[in-house]
This record gives structure tokens, C-alpha cells and sequence, in this order.
């Protein structure tokens, strides 16, 4: 590593990568680089140091997170950046091996060590190095400091309500990542929305491993219906999300809660992965499956206009044709609202990734594409429906133009996955966070566009 004088004010580039819950520790490690007194950077080129924090879910999210880190390094060669701290799952996950397969890095932090950051900086800086800190397994909770940097880059913030996740889904390596479930307490949770919401924020996004799991680690009757009236007794006008549900978690009790909170969106993200009941087996979701094949026809009976998301999962050992077809028929039945889909990846030290009879990779990126073929023709009545209705919009980027059109969302649609709403007519002094009365036009591909009323 290249050795530096002492410096005051250096300056760290940040890359995050990855998912919601992965950006808010990109904003814990930064308020760790604040604290030693260090400056961010959004060029890489003027960086003094480039950290990079990682994602390490699937195999596409590793390449994605070693040629961060490799490119990083190059600019090191090349620049005056003097170090590369890797934080996050990757080292986390491959603690033992990614120091010898990436001798380019200068330090690896592991989850637990979000808040040691600043000092590793600075040790990097006087020249100290390689550092190494990743204590095990990840079992800390974090509270974010009292005025938490946002990198949402819209007036809306995620909320980490928990970390780590209980389930042991057959193709899932976040437990052996992120650990056990804790959750926040909830007064916690409360004291960081007020400080959110009092800084212009008007979205909350509630996210962890498993949302519906909130609470049920702990002693003191708290749990995301309680944390979900506590939250709505704030008052005032702003959006409530929850992100990341688990089939048996949505209980009636939660659907009445959500319905009587005006904050509250009704959107529920709850990934099914697959609908058949021997891949469901397979997967390590078998007791999931009546919650699954029941899910929305339930959900929107308890829950009117409630907006639903999923994730499927093809390819997985032991789909066979016809259970695909099964999956498909029950996509089509289903009507998501908002659907994704993955293909399988084997990931090591998870029990699918022994299984036998597992579909190629052309077959399961086939089915991939099917499934995505019957959510698209799937979308096409709603679009018609909905065309001419009205809804509320929260604007996240300054109307531009002669027309005023600005670019926002609804609350159909959760940040950085399902679109935006582009709306005409707002007017030039327009600015994020503003609210406006829209009605819809047109649907153009995952995005809608409406005007202002």
C-alpha cells in the first residue's frame, strides 16, 4: 500500500452495492468516516481512499462486488487514492479465503465493524496496513447516529428495523451472512422515523430480512403491528412502507392494522419463490405452501387496493416442467401487481446447492423469461383500469421543462424497483416532497405517466 502523510479532511469515495438494507450500512459506514474527520467524495478519481461495500447474495452480486473492488484497486495504482477498505457481506461471508484472493485490498471489515470504519481510514492513511476485522459471526445491532446521512437521493429514507434472519431456506445464504434475527426496539425505531420525517423525509420504508418477523425476538410485546401504530401516532402527512414480508406473516391482524393507519401504504413485497408444493419442499418453504396458494386471493379480500409484490425463483433442483407450468398458472391467477424473478444460483454451504436434478442454466434462464412474458400479459388489463384514475404523488426530482413534468411515485409503486410515475403539469417551482393530486394517462413499460389535477 502506498504509504501518506498525516492528512486532515481526506477524502473517501463510497461505492454501495447490493440491496436497501445494504445502503443503509453504506450510511452507517459513513457517519463512521464523518466521526474520524474524513470528507466523501463522488469522484472516484480525486479519492484519497475508495471503499467499497459489498453484496455477496447470488453469484451475480459477487462478480458484481469483486470487479468493484478490482477496479478500485486499479485507480489505486493509477491515482491518489492510497487505499481499499471492502466492507460488507463478501468479506463477511468469504472471511477466510478473500484476503489471500485479493491481496490488492488493503483492508476487509466484516458487518459487525460498520462503526470501526473511520479508524481503519485513518490507520490506512498514516500507512498501517493490511487490516483485517471481521470478529465471526455477524451479531451486532446498529442505531443509526442522530442525524443519519440519507443516500436515497429522494425525499424518502429505509428503515433497518431488524438484521440478520431466523428462516433456513434451502437456497439462501443470508443467515450464514447477517445471522440470527434481533430486532430494533421499538422505541428506537419511533425516535429515528421523528428525526427522518423532521428533515423533509415523506416516505418511511420499513425493511430486514423478514419484516412480518419483527419483534418476535424480543420480550417486550413489540411486533410490526404495534410498531406500525406507534409509527402512525406521529401524525402528520407521510407514507409508511413495508418491504420484505414472509408468506405465514401475513396475519389478518396485520392486514386490519395497515388498512385502519392512514400513513400506512397498502403494498405489501412478499416473495413467494414458487408455488408448487414439492419445489416449495425442496426450497425449505414447505410450510409455507397453503399461505402461498391462498396468499392474494386473502390478502386483497381483508385488504381493498392493496398493491402486491413478489419474487419467484426458477430453476431450482427438482423443477421439473410441470411444476413450472404449475408456477406460471398460478402467476397468471395471481395478478401481481409487481412480480421478479431469479434464476437459480448454487450457493455454497446452502443445502440446495447439494441437491440433485437440478434444470440447466439455459432452462432456468428460459423459464425466467417465460414467467416474465405471463406477468407482462398479466399487467396489460390493469393498465387499461387504470387509466383516468386518480391517486396521490410524491414528487423525488424538481419539475423541468415549460409543461412542469416531474418524476415521482405513487404509492403503488416501492422506491428503486417497481418504476415512477412521470407527471405533467406540476408546475416549474415544483420541489421533491412536494404532494400533488395526479390522474393516469398511459402505462409506459414499468413506468406510469399521469397529470397533475
Amino acid at each position: 500500500m502506498k504509504k501518506a502523510p498525516r492528512n486532515s479532511g481526506a477524502r473517501v469515495g463510497v461505492i454501495s452495492l447490493g440491496c436497501a438494507k445494504n445502503l443503509v450500512d453504506s450510511e452507517h459506514l459513513i457517519a463512521s468516516l464523518f466521526r474520524a474527520g474524513l470528507q466523501l467524495t463522488a469522484n472516484p478519481d480525486e479519492a484519497d481512499l475508495l471503499l467499497v461495500n459489498t453484496c455477496a447474495f447470488i453469484r451475480d452480486a459477487r462478480e458484481e462486488a469483486i470487479d468493484a473492488v478490482l477496479d478500485a484497486c486499479r485507480r489505486k495504482e493509477k491515482g491518489p487514492c492510497r487505499g481499499v477498505i471492502v466492507t460488507g457481506c463478501l468479506p463477511q461471508r468469504y472471511r477466510h479465503q478473500l484476503a489471500r484472493a485479493m491481496p490488492e485490498a488493503d483492508a476487509f471489515l466484516g458487518l459487525d465493524a460498520l462503526d470501526r470504519v473511520g479508524d481503519v481510514a485513518l490507520r490506512l492513511l498514516r500507512g498501517e496496513g493490511p487490516i483485517r476485522d471481521i470478529p465471526g459471526e455477524a451479531v451486532r445491532l446498529f442505531e443509526p447516529p442522530a442525524s443519519r446521512v440519507v443516500l436515497s437521493g429522494g425525499p424518502f429514507a429505509y428503515v433497518k428495523i431488524a438484521e440478520g434472519c431466523d428462516h433456513r431456506c434451502g437456497f439462501c445464504a443470508i443467515p450464514g451472512i447477517r445471522g440470527r434475527h434481533r430486532s430494533r426496539p421499538q422505541d428506537k425505531i419511533v425516535a429515528e422515523a421523528e428525526e427522518l420525517l423532521g428533515r423533509g423525509i415523506r416516505e418511511l420504508n420499513l425493511i430486514s430480512q423478514d419484516s412480518t418477523f419483527y419483534g418476535r425476538d424480543r420480550k417486550d410485546g413489540a411486533d410490526l403491528c404495534t410498531l406500525l401504530e406507534a409509527l402512525g401516532r406521529i401524525g402528520g402527512r407521510f407514507w409508511i412502507r413495508i418491504l420484505y414480508g414472509y408468506p405465514n406473516g401475513i396475519t389478518n391482524r396485520l392486514l386490519d392494522t395497515m388498512g385502519a393507519i392512514p400513513q400506512v401504504c397498502r403494498y405489501l413485497d412478499v416473495p413467494v419463490q414458487h408455488s408448487h408444493p414439492d419445489v416449495l419442499r425442496l426450497m425449505r418453504r414447505g410450510g409455507t405452501t397453503r399461505d402461498v396458494a391462498c396468499l392474494p386471493e386473502r390478502v386483497r379480500a381483508r385488504l381493498p387496493g392493496v398493491v402486491l409484490r413478489t419474487t419467484c425463483l426458477v430453476g431450482h433442483p427438482g423443477e421439473s416442467e410441470a411444476a413450472f407450468r404449475h408456477l406460471k398458472r398460478y402467476v397468471e391467477a395471481s395478478s401481481f401487481d409487481h412480480l421478479g424473478v431469479f434464476a437459480f444460483s448454487p450457493e455454497e454451504g446452502t443445502p440446495s446447492a447439494g441437491l440433485k436434478a437440478r434444470p440447466r442454466s439455459a432452462t432456468a434462464e428460459r423459464r425466467r423469461e417465460e414467467l416474465l412474458d405471463v406477468q407482462q400479459t398479466v399487467l396489460d388489463a390493469p393498465a387499461l383500469a387504470w387509466t383516468g384514475a386518480p391517486d396521490e404523488f410524491l414528487l423525488e426530482k424538481a419539475a423541468i421543462g415549460p409543461d412542469g413534468t416531474g418524476v415521482g411515485r405513487t404509492r403503488r409503486q416501492a422506491p428503486d424497483v417497481d418504476g415512477h410515475t412521470l407527471v405533467t403539469g406540476l408546475g416549474r417551482r415544483a420541489k421533491p416532497g412536494m404532494w400533488s393530486g395526479i390522474r393516469y394517462t398511459a402505462r409506459q413499460g414499468i413506468d406510469w405517466l399521469a397529470t397533475a389535477e
